[in-house]
């Protein structure tokens, strides 16, 4: 995989840096395994409910299975496809059933591997095993939370985590944040680091591209002429003298303001991920 920057035609392009998808193989998606992506995203009646949110390019929704919950049959990698919908590569798998699904590619996956998933399978790169029959020191990606209901963690671009002790029931595993967390033994994970790491790299390169991912413009609050649209709005704000402190729209201090519940699986942290 590599980057490729564009020759300064325009400023829009001067700094724009894109990857060269040179290891896909498919270009159009298995037409089985989408659906329809519908609705005004960020809009309820026409109305903005949720701010800086549009449609975006349309788009199909790839069905990436996440569960890998066909167990000790094997798969063959037929392809290595993009999904505009996450910034991780996918691959389709033709098992010998006859069933096809997408699951997410890892670094190193060719087209022609083969792949199963299983309590005693062999532990290689896109393998699915329980956590408990890991070995140590293991880059794993698509860890479930709870037994049976898909991987949750570990899912973007280049990331991967660690096993780090096996104790009990429980696995403790080192996420990319640097959280280390106790996960039940009896979950599965994807054996490997998750491909496209250079998408870190990306330059957009001008706001147009962000409109198309549905991402719309976001306004500083001093800049409204309006108290009424924005706190931080009206005259003589933007210069810094008598203003109030930082707060979100709706007046919520948004600086050092703890607004979380405190969450049930926060006993399972070891080490939180902004502990140093």
């Amino acid at each position: 995989m590599a980057l490729k920057k564009r020759n300064p035609t325009s400023p829009g392009v001067r700094a724009q840096v894109n990857i060269v998808r040179v290891h896909h193989t498919r270009k159009d998606p298995y037409k089985a395994l989408t659906v329809a992506s519908k609705g005004p995203k960020g809009r309820s009646r026409g109305t903005v409910s949720v701010r800086h949110q549009s449609r975006g390019a349309k788009r199909l929704y790839r069905i990436v299975d996440f569960k890998r919950d066909k167990h000790n049959v094997q798969g063959k990698v037929t392809s290595l496809e993009y999904d505009p919908n996450r910034n991780a590569d996918i691959a389709l798998i033709f098992y010998v059933d006859g069933e096809k699904r997408y699951i997410l590619a890892p670094k190193g996956l060719k087209v022609g591997d083969s792949i199963v998933s299983g309590n005693k399978v062999e532990p290689k790169n896109g393998n699915c095993m329980r956590l408990d029959s890991i070995p140590l020191g293991m880059a794993i990606h698509n860890i479930e939370i709870q037994p049976n209901k898909g991987g949750k963690l570990v899912r973007s671009a280049g990331t991967s985590a660690v096993i780090t002790a096996k104790e009990g029931k429980y696995i403790t595993v080192k996420m990319p944040s640097g959280e280390i967390r106790k996960v039940l033994a009896a979950c599965f994970a994807t054996l490997g680091e998750i491909g496209n790491s250079d998408h870190k790299n990306v330059k957009i390169g001008k706001a147009g591209r962000k409109i198309h991912m549905g991402i719309r413009p976001t306004v500083r609050g001093v800049a409204y002429s309006n108290p009424r649209d924005h706190s931080h709005g009206g005259s003589y704000t933007s210069s810094g003298v008598g203003r109030k402190s930082p707060v979100s729209p709706t007046g919520v201090p948004s600086k050092g303001y703890k607004t979380r519940k405190r969450v049930k699986a926060d006993v399972y942290k070891v080490k939180d991920r902004r502990v140093k």
